[in-house]
């Protein structure tokens, strides 16, 4: 056992987490890594392999789908819930759900510290944290983008890509490439890089959910049938579509 403890890092096995789980390490702690299946397209077995060849202690791949459906997802959208009446929540609806089983496993494992790989500028290391805190009060959260040993030495992505060279750490992020990605059964969103640059339009390489209209006459559409719950409602599933 390190001298540190044990942390819990919220896993996705993309550039940042990849590099954090080294990272946390080499500052002492002994690292289970968690990676939650919300639906994402993921080799789940490939990310557990990799956690375990960059050092984890342990690794846990917990399905959450059910739960995320009928506790988060549904909820939602019979809240017709938006962010400053714009933003559609589609990521930030993952989070509690994600982090909520991140505490379960914390306590039965007996780890005093959770982590997660959210910026320290955005609502995402807010989401982790609210429900940590909420679940687990006496928890210890640990922040690398908030940590300055940690953001003094990675100043963006080229410093994480060249760590992640120099320690063998295999990571889907290409200098060509170099956005991050984050999908659910509900939502697909990317950042960073040039994306962030307004002057250049969409990249085709972030749209793989999105097929090229027909050409022909009279527009048309895709009839989705699917099992639709009434907002307000505790009766049974209602059978609805979606145009």
């Amino acid at each position: 056992m390190s001298d540190k403890g044990t942390v819990v890092l919220a896993y996705s096995g993309g550039l940042d987490t990849s590099c954090i789980l080294v990272w946390l390490q080499e500052q002492g702690y002994d690292v289970i890594a968690y990676l939650a299946n919300i639906g994402q397209d993921e080799d789940f077995e490939a990310a557990r392999m990799k956690a375990e060849k960059l050092g984890a202690k342990k690794v846990f791949v917990e399905d959450v789908r059910t739960e995320f459906v009928e506790e988060f997802i549904w909820p939602w959208v019979q809240a017709n819930a938006l962010y400053e009446d714009r933003y559609l929540l589609g990521t930030s609806v993952a989070r509690p759900c994600i982090a909520r089983r991140q505490v379960q496993i914390a306590q039965r494992e007996g780890a005093q510290y959770v982590a997660h790989g959210a910026t320290g500028k955005g609502n995402d290391q807010v989401r982790f944290e609210l429900t940590c805190y909420a679940l687990f009060p006496e928890v210890k959260i640990i922040s690398p983008w908030r940590i300055p040993e940690f953001f003094n030495r990675f100043r963006g992505r080229k410093d994480l890509m060249e760590y992640a060279q120099s320690h063998d750490i295999p990571v889907p992020v290409t200098p060509k490439a170099p956005w991050s990605v984050d999908a659910n059964l509900m939502h697909i969103s990317y950042e960073s890089g040039i994306l962030e640059n307004p002057k250049l339009g969409p990249q085709r390489a972030v749209q793989p959910w999105l097929l090229p209209l027909s050409s022909g006459e009279g527009g048309g559409g895709e009839t989705i049938h699917c099992l639709a719950v009434p907002p307000g409602s505790d009766d049974d599933d209602v059978g609805g579509e979606l145009v």
